[in-house]
């Protein structure tokens, strides 16, 4: 690997996306989201958002699916117990 670069997590590297993907799934981000409870999701991209802008919706749901191991629309769904909204 060229001198200066860091690996992008999926090459042993780890580098900085890999710390922030920790962070926001089980670190310190993680607490403050809160992740699996009512609106995890919103104070997620409430917090992204000034760093990624509209990206932050995305790269949230990609989060809540690995602290949780539901999509966002499954954990709601579960969270109502399984009724659809109206």
């Amino acid at each position: 690997m060229a001198r200066g670069r860091q690996g992008n997590g999926r090459h042993g590297g780890g580098g900085n996306a890999q710390t922030l993907r920790n962070y926001w799934t089980r670190g310190e981000g993680a607490t403050k989201i809160r992740w699996g409870t009512p609106g995890d999701f919103n104070r997620c991209v409430r917090h992204l958002s000034k760093y990624m802008g509209a990206r932050a919706k995305g790269y949230c749901a990609l989060r809540h699916k690995a602290a949780t191991g539901m999509w966002t629309s499954q954990h709601a769904k579960a969270l109502r117990g399984g009724a659809k909204r109206r």
